[in-house]
């Protein structure tokens, strides 16, 4: 029996995601190369517009490194083609179901608070997946000042 929060090791579950073009895509549509999601909150405020901004700049240099590239949140696909648009981003984009989502599945959709108010919400959180489809390495409460970065070093290191 897996743990609820899977971790180093682990295969990831495969959970389709929609994508802002309308189609689908799921983990082990990346077999055969090296897979970086990146769980964060909420398209277009500050810190996921820094992250997506961050991890799209960089782009390039993970494909060079074989590093495909995957930004998910629980925000609608239509939501996702706006925040693109507005930022120019160029690092891909999913969207997790509102229920037994893949975030779910990966224990990173829980309960947060706010100013006394609770509520769900993402963890802001990054698994680096190697070619046959196992987490190699998880940043968790992500801080988003370098993230992008060191999760390239880390992946051209795998």
């Amino acid at each position: 029996m897996m743990s609820t929060r899977p971790d180093i090791g682990d295969t990831l579950p495969d959970i389709a995601l929609a994508t802002p073009e309308g189609g689908t895509v799921k983990p082990s549509d990346f077999k055969g190369r090296k897979l970086v999601l990146f769980f964060y909150p909420k398209d277009d405020t500050p810190g996921c517009t820094t992250e997506n901004q961050d991890f799209s700049a960089l782009a390039g240099e993970f494909a060079e490194a074989g590093v495909a590239l995957l930004g998910i949140s629980k925000d609608p696909p239509k939501k996702h083609t706006k925040f693109i648009e507005k930022h120019s981003l160029t690092a891909p984009l999913a969207s997790d179901p509102e229920e037994n989502g893949l975030a779910d599945a990966l224990g990173i959709w829980t309960e947060k608070s706010m100013y006394g108010r609770t509520y769900m919400g993402m963890e802001r959180t990054t698994f680096l997946v190697d070619a046959e489809g196992r987490i190699a390495h998880v940043w968790r409460k992500v801080k988003v000042k370098g993230h992008a970065a060191e999760v390239l070093a880390a992946a051209r290191a795998l």
